[in-house]
C-alpha cells in the first residue's frame, strides 16, 4: 500500500503539472470561451483520475445542455463528473480559496455562490440562467454538502429557481463509489470535518476504486419546490446499488 500511494502521488503531481501547463497553452492562444474551460477541465479531470487509478462508468444519456442535479459524497465528485462531461459547476465560494483546486475551479468556469448573500445568490442565479443559452450543462450538488452516501439529503428548492424560471430541462444523476472485496462507499467518502490531506492519502492507498455516475430522463419543471422533490426522489432511485465494474470513461 505503501509503494501504491507513493507510485499515485508522483502521478498525481505530474498530472496536476500537466493541467496547469495545457491550460496556459491553450491560453497562449488568446481569452478562453467558457466552452473552452469547460472542455480543459474535462481533459485535466481524465489525467486525475488516471493518476488516481479511479475507473468510471457512466449509465444513461449523457446531458449535453441544461441543469444536471446529483447527490454529492466527497470532492472527488467534481473530478469524476468533469471526467463524463464537460459541465460547470456551482460551487460555495469557500473553495474558490482553496489552494490549486480553488484557480483550477476558477479556470474552468466554476459559479461560486455566497449562501450567506442575497445578492450573492441573486448574482449566481442571473449567471446560470445565461450560461443556459449554451450548449454545456450547469451541474450543481443540491443537497448543498457532501454526506456519507447512507441518504440522500434533503434538495434545496432555491438552487432549482433558474431553471424553473428558464424552463430549462433538469436532469438527476447519482454518483456511486465501488470499492474492492465490498468495502462500503462510505469508506472514501468526505463529510463533515473530515480534514482534506489524511483523505486523499487514504485514496491514494486504496486499490480497485470506481466510480459510476447513472442519469435519468431530463424533465422540465415550473415550481422550484416540485423540481426539488421529484429530483431527489428519482436520485435515491437510481443511486440502488449495483454491480460495479472498473472502467476508463470513454465518452
Amino acid at each position: 500500500m505503501t509503494i501504491r500511494r507513493a507510485r499515485r502521488a508522483v502521478a498525481l503531481g505530474f498530472a496536476l503539472a500537466a493541467c496547469v501547463l495545457r491550460f496556459w497553452l491553450i491560453r497562449l492562444r488568446g481569452p478562453l470561451s467558457l466552452e473552452q474551460r469547460a472542455r480543459w477541465l474535462r481533459s485535466a479531470a481524465r489525467g486525475v483520475l488516471a493518476s488516481l487509478g479511479i475507473g468510471v462508468e457512466v449509465e444513461g444519456r449523457v446531458p449535453v445542455s441544461g441543469m444536471v442535479v446529483s447527490n454529492h459524497l466527497s470532492y472527488l465528485d467534481i473530478i469524476i463528473f468533469s471526467a463524463a462531461m464537460p459541465c460547470f459547476f456551482v460551487s460555495k465560494i469557500e473553495v474558490k480559496r482553496w489552494p490549486f483546486f480553488g484557480r483550477a475551479a476558477r479556470a474552468g468556469g466554476t459559479i461560486f455562490l455566497d449562501r450567506s448573500s442575497r445578492v450573492s445568490a441573486d448574482r449566481a442565479a442571473a449567471e446560470i440562467s445565461e450560461r443556459f443559452t449554451g450548449s454545456i450543462p450547469i451541474l450543481l450538488f443540491p443537497e448543498g454538502t457532501s454526506s456519507d452516501g447512507r441518504q440522500v439529503l434533503p434538495f434545496r428548492p432555491r438552487l432549482f429557481l433558474p431553471a424553473a424560471q428558464a424552463q430549462t430541462p433538469v436532469t438527476a444523476a447519482a454518483i456511486r463509489y465501488g470499492l474492492k472485496d465490498g468495502v462500503d462507499e462510505r469508506e472514501l467518502c468526505w463529510y463533515g470535518d473530515a480534514p482534506f490531506l489524511p483523505h486523499l492519502w487514504k485514496v491514494l492507498g486504496s486499490a480497485d476504486f470506481s466510480a459510476r455516475i447513472c442519469f435519468g430522463e431530463p424533465h422540465m419543471y415550473a415550481n422550484p419546490r416540485v423540481a426539488a422533490q421529484e429530483t431527489h426522489t428519482e436520485v435515491e432511485a437510481i443511486r440502488i446499488p449495483r454491480s460495479l465494474s472498473v472502467a476508463v470513461c470513454a465518452r
